[in-house]
């Protein structure tokens, strides 16, 4: 896709960059969701009808009558009031309903623009390739949750939790690139295909810290190991393999888990630095070069902050400005690699 960067589409990138504060947005609604213990509150999935909270006392009741009869509820919120419920319902609730209205941002504009003819041909199937990419989104939260409505587990399945994760995320890259191609003027790059492919690592090696982020948040990892820089005093814990399989014990053990994401956080943090020294004879990566080093620096900071702070449960603050550089390391790294993409002239 090779789209002209005119200033007839600035309504659009307007748009497109409004439409990734939203999914920012959104994540951090998620994190909040599951920090809070909130993403089992609504048990049923209505797309067009649970827009709508319960409007009655008696359908109150029945919302919360439904959510206690699952495990959650009932080994771990059995001491849940109606009011209690109603707090958790309202983060599952707001969670699903922003997701809903990025959907109304994302079609309403997009039929506006095709009448007035702002969008060219090149522009349409990649935008509708982004609205089944959201509503699969929301097909993938709906698995997750659903693997959590049952008495044996007490919370969703962490797979599923860190594809619903990085199926956002996803979607939030595929956002800002489509932004990018329209907003970055051909003079604000630089062919350089050696640091372009050490982005692309990095971009690899941090989607990979990502899903273990999804992993920890999960499974509470972070509970496993609460020291730093050593791991309960080891740089190599004990008990890393007791799954009974290499597999089991690096989707599965918590400690195991929470070695590879610090693994993964350091080793981004060296290829970030060596990216930085190579690019700094090149003026159009100065920006993306002191954002890409600030982050991931203020990332494992907030990642250490998290660990350390989480003796008895993960402190939702730390946890919350984690994720969120998280992304932004994400968003400053598509950038960097789309700086370095070669020119078409």
């Amino acid at each position: 896709m090779d789209m002209q960067q005119t200033k007839g589409n600035r309504a659009i990138v307007i748009w497109l960059y409004t439409g990734v504060a939203m999914i920012i947005v959104q994540v951090l609604l998620g994190g909040i969701t599951r920090l809070t213990g909130s993403g089992l509150s609504i048990t049923e999935w209505k797309p067009i009808l649970g827009a709508l909270p319960p409007m009655t006392e008696s359908a109150w009741q029945d919302a919360f009558a439904k959510y206690q009869e699952i495990g959650q509820s009932k080994y771990i919120n059995s001491h849940f009031t109606l009011s209690d419920f109603k707090w958790i319902y309202f983060w599952e609730w707001l969670h699903r309903n922003w997701a809903r209205l990025i959907g109304i941002v994302f079609f309403v504009p997009f039929i506006y623009f095709i009448i007035k003819k702002k969008i060219d041909r090149s522009m349409i199937g990649p935008m509708i390739t982004l609205f089944i990419l959201g509503g699969l989104q929301g097909l993938i939260g709906w698995i997750m949750v659903k693997s959590g409505l049952n008495e044996e587990n007490l919370y969703v399945s962490h797979i599923r939790l860190a594809i619903h994760f990085i199926a956002a995320l996803g979607l939030l890259w595929y956002v800002l690139w489509f932004a990018l191609k329209l907003s970055v003027p051909a003079e604000h790059r630089a062919e350089a295909p050696g640091l372009r492919k050490l982005s692309g690592w990095m971009l690899g090696i941090l989607v990979v810290q990502l899903v273990y982020g999804g992993f920890m948040a999960g499974l509470h990892a972070a509970l496993a190991a609460t020291t730093w820089p050593s791991i309960n005093g080891f740089w190599a814990p004990p008990g890393m393999f007791t799954e009974g399989g290499f597999l089991a014990d690096i989707t599965h053990n918590p400690i195991t888990i929470q070695f590879i994401h610090r693994g993964l956080a350091y080793l981004l943090t060296i290829l970030i630095a060596i990216w930085y020294i190579k690019s700094l004879k090149i003026p159009q990566l100065q920006g993306a070069r002191a954002a890409a080093l600030f982050t991931v620096l203020l990332q494992v900071f907030l990642g250490v902050l998290t660990v350390l702070n989480s003796t008895v449960k993960i402190p939702l603050g730390f946890a919350l400005a984690h994720q969120f550089t998280g992304m932004a390391l994400l968003m400053v790294l598509v950038w960097a690699n789309y700086l370095t993409a070669p020119v078409r002239h």
